[in-house]
């Protein structure tokens, strides 16, 4: 399961990095708007890089947890990082997760149908990872 999770986060990553080169295919899908479609956030290039970046980190620590060895570190990481995507998945309860509001919008519907599953995964993945050690 955490080699699936290793996978996504990777690819995760590259979309970001994608985006941040000024990519535009699904953008519009994985950027939260309100009910008449405006975008709610706007982030520079330079941050959705860096959330790449982020996201290469957690993939690290999924590729250390498939390792014999590693340290507590990567533990705690991994279950930071478990607990985030659950969180995420759960949402704040207004435009994003399993809770929110707004639920009409083109990004609640992928929400809904992509974003929230694969932080469901995502996050099952490193506690269940790191409940078999």
């Amino acid at each position: 399961m955490i080699q699936i999770t290793f996978i996504l986060l990777i690819l995760i990553a590259l979309a970001h990095f994608y985006w941040s080169l000024g990519g535009k295919y699904w953008l519009d899908r994985a950027m939260p708007t309100n009910m008449k479609g405006e975008k709610l956030l706007e982030p520079p290039k330079v941050l959705t890089a860096l959330v790449g970046f982020i996201v290469l980190g957690f993939a690290y620590v999924a590729y250390m947890l498939l390792q014999e060895n590693y340290s507590n570190t990567i533990v705690y990481a991994g279950w930071t990082i478990g607990i985030m995507f659950l969180l995420r998945a759960v949402g704040e309860f207004r435009i994003v997760g399993i809770f929110k509001k707004v639920k009409k919008t083109e990004f609640a519907k992928y929400d809904s149908m992509v974003y929230i599953p694969l932080c469901l995964f995502i996050g099952v993945s490193f506690i269940l990872s790191l409940c078999t050690v």
